[in-house]
């Protein structure tokens, strides 16, 4: 053996060292790299799921939005979305103070929540006033396009969209009004002037008025101590019927005026279902729980990627008469049977 050889074969067990060494260091390697990607999935798997945040801007109180608020979260349900659970909904409640709902909607605002569901003029206008870009959806209210909310009902344009009554409703109101009640001739038109709105619901009333042959008394009212005097104005005007237009805030105080057609024996028509929970005489309108059901189909695609300046302004497609024949006995009035037979519901 030459000494080469010899070299050669005393370095051969060092080698085979070198070699497993070598070996469990890749194995070491490979290992804490098994070990890193673990834990960063780890980590992944932990981050904690963004859930949707919803700004609900309310003008009235939270019992006068209770069922209309549970109608929404039925229709977000049978879309896959649980309040709770894969949604939350931040509600912020005026209660009859309308002058509140600018600072609350800047709140939502500053929140970061995800879109702002509202409802009638005054709301949406503070929701328009405090943002932009965050997606707001109308559940109720009268002619975005006349209010100048949206651009046209099929393509909305910018960050609002949801339900739109259309404004004919007001004539419609007035013909069921002296259907019921022929001999009606003097009208009591309890509105709120601040509510765009209500100012077009006045006018459309106006102009369909002496195709009836009644004339409107007009009851402007912005703030409670105003009821007052326009309830003695619409006696002393001798006012012989009574119609409150839909609006946040006169809806807050419905019981008064309820109270009052009754007080004075006035055949009243209101323009928000609520009204008759309350003992309404007479309602012709939208279902408003439908239209805040229908209203979670405006958010569940708004979530999903859709942009609200795409999403066409829906109107409502069944309006309801609603006659309450329990309220029209205690005051002394009598319903005739034709009208009767046009009620979708009546009370007893």
């Amino acid at each position: 053996m030459d000494m080469k050889s010899s070299i050669r074969f005393l370095d051969s067990p060092c080698d085979n060292r070198k070699s497993k060494i070598q070996n469990l260091k890749w194995v070491g390697f490979f290992a804490i790299l098994v070990l890193l990607v673990g834990c960063v999935g780890m980590a992944e798997a932990q981050q904690p799921v963004k859930v949707p945040r919803i700004g609900a801007l309310a003008g009235g109180t939270p019992a006068s939005f209770a069922s209309r608020y549970e109608a929404f979260r039925q229709g977000l349900r049978e879309l896959g979305w649980v309040e709770g659970q894969n949604i939350a909904v931040e509600y912020r409640y005026a209660e009859g103070k309308m002058d509140r709902l600018p600072d609350l909607a800047a709140e939502l605002v500053r929140l970061k929540v995800d879109l702002i569901l509202t409802a009638g003029d005054i709301s949406v206008r503070a929701a328009k006033q405090a943002t932009q870009t965050i997606p707001v959806v109308v559940a109720v209210s009268s002619d975005l396009v006349s209010s100048g909310y949206v651009a046209s009902l099929a393509r909305p344009g910018g960050n609002i969209t949801g339900m739109s009554s259309p404004l004919e409703l007001a004539g419609k109101r007035l013909e069921l009004l002296k259907a019921a009640f022929p001999k009606v001739s003097r009208v009591a038109f309890l509105w709120n002037p601040t509510n765009a709105t209500n100012v077009a619901s006045f006018r459309e009333t106006e102009v369909a008025a002496p195709a009836f042959g009644v004339q409107l008394l007009s009851l402007g009212v912005r703030r409670f101590d105003e009821f007052e005097s326009a309830f003695r104005e619409a006696i002393r005007g001798r006012s012989d019927a009574l119609i409150a237009v839909a609006d946040t805030f006169l809806l807050t105080y419905r019981a008064r005026i309820i109270d009052f057609a009754a007080k004075n024996r006035l055949p009243a028509m209101y323009a928000n279902q609520d009204y008759m929970d309350a003992g309404g005489l007479m309602f012709y309108g939208a279902n408003v729980a439908d239209e805040y059901r229908r209203a979670a189909y405006f958010v569940d695609k708004i979530l999903r990627g859709a942009k609200p300046a795409d999403l066409p302004v829906e109107q409502p497609m069944k309006f309801e008469l609603v006659i309450n024949l329990k309220t029209a006995k205690q005051i002394g009035l009598t319903i005739p049977p034709n009208v009767l037979a046009r009620a979708d519901k009546v009370i007893k």
